[in-house]
């Protein structure tokens, strides 16, 4: 959430900064600015709303070779253009534009407003000018560290005087940063997509690290002054894989990539001669890896669906006990490090706050922490004693897709290798290869029946009211189904075990609301039947993901959506992809911004 751009160099630094927030859209927002400075002034324009509104106001002749931008999302204040950053000083001439949280905000405010600084928003982001200001003595960098030496909470900051030209300050607590570096020029940004379309020369900045860029350069440092030597690392994406290539939206686009990010999940690392996988990031030899004795997940959000299918396959394949826990319960829950415990913590963009702050939690009770990224060079992905990128590639739209099931794809070739260490033999260790080789060409047939879903999505998108019902391994992608028509659509959903149905939620049924049921050809489908009799029992309408050739399931299902008959264990990739494109077709046939859905953001940075 939350976006931060800066640029300094021989090019007019308004349309770089206004294409970068375009870029950072996905991270979630609610208004956005941009400062230019030229000639000892700095020329502010911000407003609530789009970037698209933004761009409308912002004068064609803004002139200036250095400047910052920011997409806001309220957490201080509400949604209006005073609130929107970049946040000025008393005296115009210090500019600031912030990610994160001050948690002392109030009592610094108060003690600046008895100084007589003149504050003209709500927001918590203002202090930082204001404090700046106080300090200040001619010299930017200095009186940054200064003012931030007063500050409690996370930031992700980029800082400019009118009286300094072609400098900006960077600073970074809790909140992701990363320099770009150019030809004659310098990037500050949140996120590489900022400024994938001028450089792929990058440092990533990291927390209590200060950074100063003028167009000759770049020097960091920490808060007391010490001078940090940094590795410049080369970004893989193409800037043609953050477009859209003539899908309509990125959400549909993401769907539609999943099977060559399966694929690309699985590759190398699948060993189909021996039976089993291969990850070299873990960092863990053999010995080390039969000496676990229990591994917990870590996650939020689709990641901690995606953590709850990777416990399953643990257990009930490679038969060592295995949890899921969300990220923001286990920080403040005083978690228990046991010996012999693995831990994973999995993000799609290796920043969520909830996930990293559980992470540094476990490191330093002892554990073992091992991450599961999609973002090269992220923030989980460099503090992690170890771990495995899911290369999806990038991932824009809010609502995850690809991430999902290459993060599956990688607990899938985990576990195979776990169990075939352990107590599984080659010809079963090799049945499970040969299905998990199969998967793409699985998702890539049901993504062809897509007109299908989409006839399905408009007959059901009157809905207020959405039940997701499944058993065993599937029962996390009830969750996840779920969850995806709510974050776009806005169509109320929830998700259970179809076992649980009768423990409440059955009071929910009638004919205004559907309950979708995923029943696949395995040892539980007897089980999911009987709930879905008994939805029908009560007048309610069912709609049944199934086994191609299923003729009960269809018998009793007002509507299916039939997938490939595959093996019980990869049984979540073909029920979830129907799901995914349910939730999408929903939310077009309503009218929703699926790649923006309100109030919610890409990478959630704070707590």
């Amino acid at each position: 959430m939350c976006g931060i751009v800066g640029y300094t160099g021989v090019k007019p630094a308004a349309p770089i900064l206004l294409e970068g927030l375009r870029r950072l859209e996905y991270r979630g927002y609610d208004s956005a600015g941009v400062c230019v400075g030229n000639d000892g002034a700095l020329s502010v324009v911000k407003r609530a709303g789009k970037i698209k509104d933004l761009r409308a106001i912002v004068p064609k002749d803004l002139a200036g070779f250095w400047g910052i931008g920011h997409t806001r999302w309220a957490t201080h204040g509400g949604v209006t253009d005073l609130n929107a950053h970049p946040h000025a000083d008393c005296s115009g001439k210090i500019t600031i534009a912030h990610n994160g949280i001050i948690e002392n905000f109030a009592g610094l405010k108060e003690k600046l407003l008895s100084e007589d600084h003149l504050f003209l928003s709500e927001t918590d982001s203002e202090v930082i000018a204001h404090l700046i200001e106080s300090v200040y003595d001619g010299d930017l960098e200095r009186a940054v560290k200064e003012a931030l030496a007063l500050l409690k909470g996370t930031y992700g900051i980029v800082v400019m005087h009118a009286d300094e030209p072609g400098k900006v300050v960077g600073a970074r607590n809790g909140s992701p940063l990363v320099l770009g570096i150019g030809e004659g020029e310098m990037f500050l940004a949140s996120d590489v997509t900022a400024m994938m379309a001028y450089t792929k020369q990058v440092v990533y900045i990291e927390d209590g690290e200060v950074v100063t860029v003028q167009p000759s350069g770049f020097r960091t440092s920490d808060l007391h002054d010490n001078s940090i030597t940094k590795k410049v690392e080369h970004i893989g994406w193409e800037i043609e894989e953050i477009e859209k290539q003539g899908f309509a939206t990125y959400m549909e686009k993401e769907i539609f990539e999943q099977p060559e990010a399966i694929l690309r999940a699985m590759r190398g690392r699948l060993d189909l001669e021996q039976a089993t996988g291969h990850l070299g990031g873990l960092n863990l030899s053999s010995r080390e890896l039969l000496n676990v004795e229990r591994v917990k997940i870590v996650a939020a959000g689709t990641s901690f669906h995606a953590g709850i299918v990777g416990a399953y396959l643990l257990e009930s394949i490679a038969r060592i006990p295995a949890t899921a826990e969300l990220a923001s319960e286990v920080r403040y829950r005083n978690p228990i490090v046991e010996r012999g415990a693995l831990h994973f913590v999995v993000s799609q963009s290796g920043e969520t706050a909830d996930t990293l702050y559980a992470m540094r939690e476990l490191k330093r009770k002892g554990a073992t922490v091992l991450g599961v990224c999609n973002v090269v060079g992220s923030t989980i992905a460099r503090e992690s004693d170890g771990g495995v990128y899911i290369h999806s590639g990038p991932e824009i739209a809010v609502a995850s897709t690809k991430a999902f099931t290459s993060q599956m794809t990688v607990f899938h070739i985990f576990t195979l290798l776990m169990a075939r260490m352990r107590n599984m033999s080659y010809e079963q260790g090799a049945q499970i290869a040969k299905e998990l080789e199969a998967i793409p060409g699985y998702v890539s047939q049901i993504l062809a029946e897509k007109e299908q879903i989409r006839a399905l999505a408009t007959k059901y998108s009157w809905a207020k009211d959405v039940l997701f019902l499944g058993r065993g391994i599937n029962y996390p992608v009830a969750l996840e189904g779920a969850l995806k028509l709510k974050e776009i659509s806005y169509i109320h959903a929830e998700g259970y075990s179809a076992a649980e149905i009768k423990h409440g939620p059955i009071a929910r049924i009638n004919e205004r609301t559907p309950s979708v049921f995923l029943v696949p050809d395995d040892r539980l489908r007897d089980k999911v039947i009987s709930n879905m009799k008994e939805v029908k029992a009560r007048a309610g309408k069912v709609i049944a993901v199934c086994s191609q050739g299923d003729d009960e399931v269809a018998s009793i299902a007002d509507d299916t959506i039939q997938v490939p008959r595959v093996h019980e264990i990869v049984s979540p990739f073909v029920m979830v992809v129907p799901l995914q494109l349910f939730a999408y077709y929903c939310a077009l046939e309503l009218g929703r911004d699926v790649d923006q859905p309100r109030n919610l953001a890409k990478s959630v940075t704070v707590e």
